[in-house]
Parts: structure tokens; sequence; C-alpha cells
């Protein structure tokens, strides 16, 4: 690869980063550690194809297409179920404010999705995805997105529903 070429990706690799960090906590359901296995991974088979991603029309979206595959393959993995704990760690909030306690129970309700549900969930509503956008990132038909977005809502309200009242303000 060129050097222009490299600094092209560099500088993608660097802005994009951080929000397909995110977006891989949430399809992890809070494990950091895994989410920065995924966006390494993502972000390695981004620029063993950089020549070609590079002049698409929207080299975002194709890595959060990459990443989402690439969870959802690591997902089928036979060790992908072990986990070092159960217990989910307190983060700082870097903003300084905010609920902490919701949002580590909004990443809980994630986790005890299933992979596919909790795809769904990420993709259609933290990346404001349109179905047909998911379809094709998790390699299925709209109507499959339809309903398992439809299903995983109600899995996520019914996780949450005794969750958020332990949080609610007195």
């Amino acid at each position: 690869m060129r050097k222009v070429q490299v600094d092209a990706y560099a500088e993608f690799a660097g802005a994009r980063a951080g929000h397909l960090y995110r977006s891989a906590c949430l399809l992890t359901g809070g494990d950091v550690h895994l989410a920065e296995d995924l966006v390494q991974e993502a972000l390695g088979r981004m620029y063993v194809s950089w020549g070609r991603v590079s002049r698409s029309d929207n080299p975002a979206a194709y890595a959060q297409t990459v990443l989402t595959r690439t969870f959802l393959a690591h997902r089928r993995l036979r060790s992908s179920s072990e986990r070092a704990t159960d217990v989910f760690p307190d983060l700082p909030d870097p903003a300084g404010g905010g609920d902490t306690p919701l949002r580590l129970t909004l990443v809980e309700a994630l986790r005890r999705l299933p992979p596919k549900d909790r795809a769904v969930v990420v993709l259609r509503y933290w990346e404001d995805r349109s179905v047909e956008d998911t379809a094709e990132v998790m390699r299925t038909s709209s109507a499959a997105v339809r309903t398992r977005s439809v299903r995983a809502l109600a899995r996520l309200r019914t996780v949450l529903g005794g969750s958020l009242s332990e949080h609610a303000a007195p």
C-alpha cells in the first residue's frame, strides 16, 4: 500500500475508532475487552482491503458492517461464551453527569439479549439504520429484521421493566 493510502487509512481509523468502540460495547453487552478486540479485528480487515474500501461511497458504513459481521462470527465460536467475570465494573462517567446506574442497567439488559437480537437493536436504534440496511449487514431478510426487532424490543422492555424501577427516584 502506498504512503498516501496508509495515511488516509490511519486518518479514517483514528476518526472512526471511538464510534466503532461504542457500538462494539453495545454489541458485546458491555464486555470492553471483547469490544476492543472486535474493533481491532474490524479495522485490520479494513486495512487489508483499504484500496477498494476507500473508493466506496461510505467507508464508515462499511466499517460498521465489518464490525457487526465480526461480532456475529465471533458469537458462533465455541469459546465465545466464556466470560472472565459476571460482574460488570462501575465505570466513571467521562462527562461528569448522567445516570451511570441507568446506563449500566441498559448495557446489562442488552447483554441478556441473544446476539442477533442485540445486533438488531444496536443497528436499528443506536446506529439508526433502516430495516433494509440492517438486513443487508446481517445477511437476512427485511421481514426477519422486523420480526427480530419487535421480539428484541419486547425482551429488552421485559428485562428493563424490573430494573428501571430500582433506579427510579423516590
